[in-house]
């Protein structure tokens, strides 16, 4: 990873990196990291047979690989680390059928991106790396995924121990952890993050200084209907978010794109999302969409907002 980024002359990030990753796995400010990490440490390594992931769920080994016991003890390890948001993949013929179905959204973008052939990646707010793995599949040289969420990290830690050495990482960092105007990156992908920054702006910005000069952004975000200069700020939560600030027009979002010095910027997909890309399921057995929507409109939030409709945008530095 640090050979990677240095030849992107990212060294100022590389200095930073050591002391920011220890202070994130930092035991005593996190009740449940010790048996996360003993969960990892004590799953024994396997030898898969297949890697897939070019496919909708990631497919690492298949059930011919392993013993009964040794099925069972992965399964357990996988248990370990509920809630799974990001997916699907398929462990050893484990199908863990995630929250969402990150495929679809992968599905939806894919036609539109740059070739990710030979690239150096940027995923904010990465998750468990699902995408990531995508990325890979497509030819991507490298990916750094970031995201703060430390159950996320470690559910992909244990992924990539089944999977074997990847050029891949997902560190416990958010972007702003990143230096400034790094220029670095090939293609930057944030995902589902613009509308939990206090600034949206900022964070346009941010995600710019990440990118080498022409290359690639892929923005997705929630979205209203509605005209330039429309924005929804919900006052309170947000389908039972608390952090969620910023829910602009499409035509709002792509002038602020444009005003942080974006180029081509271009609106490619717009899905209001459904009730069977997000929902509970065994492998996240917490509420979920539908318990988040109006019980009498599935067209508005429980609090009365209208519901989650999601665009994806993509422009250049």
């Amino acid at each position: 990873l640090y050979d990677a980024l240095l030849e992107a002359n990212a060294e100022a990030w590389v200095e930073l990196l050591p002391a920011h990753t220890t202070q994130a796995f930092d035991a005593s400010q996190h009740g449940d990291l010790i048996r996360w990490q003993a969960t990892i440490q004590q799953q024994p390594e396997l030898i898969p047979s297949q890697r897939l992931l070019d496919s909708d769920a990631v497919q690492i080994g298949c059930v011919d690989d392993v013993s009964v016991d040794e099925k069972n003890q992965l399964e357990k390890s996988l248990i370990a680390l509920h809630p799974w948001r990001k997916g699907p993949y398929q462990l050893f013929g484990i199908d863990i059928d995630t929250e969402w179905r990150s495929d679809w959204k992968w599905n939806r973008l894919k036609p539109h991106l740059a070739p990710l052939e030979h690239r150096l990646i940027l995923d904010v707010g990465c998750g468990n790396g699902y995408h990531g793995w995508r990325m890979l599949g497509a030819g991507a040289k490298r990916v750094v995924g970031i995201d703060p969420t430390l159950l996320s990290v470690m559910q992909f830690q244990l992924i990539k121990k089944l999977y074997g050495d990847a050029p891949i990482d997902v560190l416990p960092l958010g972007i702003e952890d990143v230096p400034s105007n790094l220029h670095a990156f090939d293609t930057v992908f944030s995902m589902g993050v613009l509308y939990h920054r206090r600034s949206p702006i900022d964070h346009l910005l941010e995600l710019k200084g990440c990118l080498q000069q022409g290359g690639e952004l892929v923005l997705e975000t929630l979205v209203i209907e509605g005209g330039l200069g429309e924005v929804l700020v919900p006052e309170h939560r947000y389908a039972k978010m608390r952090n969620v600030w910023f829910l602009p027009s499409c035509a709002t979002l792509m002038s602020w794109m444009k005003r942080c010095g974006f180029k081509n910027v271009r609106l490619v997909d717009v899905t209001v999302t459904s009730i069977e890309e997000q929902r509970s399921t065994e492998w996240m057995q917490f509420h979920s969409l539908q318990d988040f929507l109006h019980p009498d409109n599935p067209q508005l939030t429980c609090e009365g907002l209208p519901a989650p409709r999601r665009a994806i945008f993509i422009a250049n530095a």
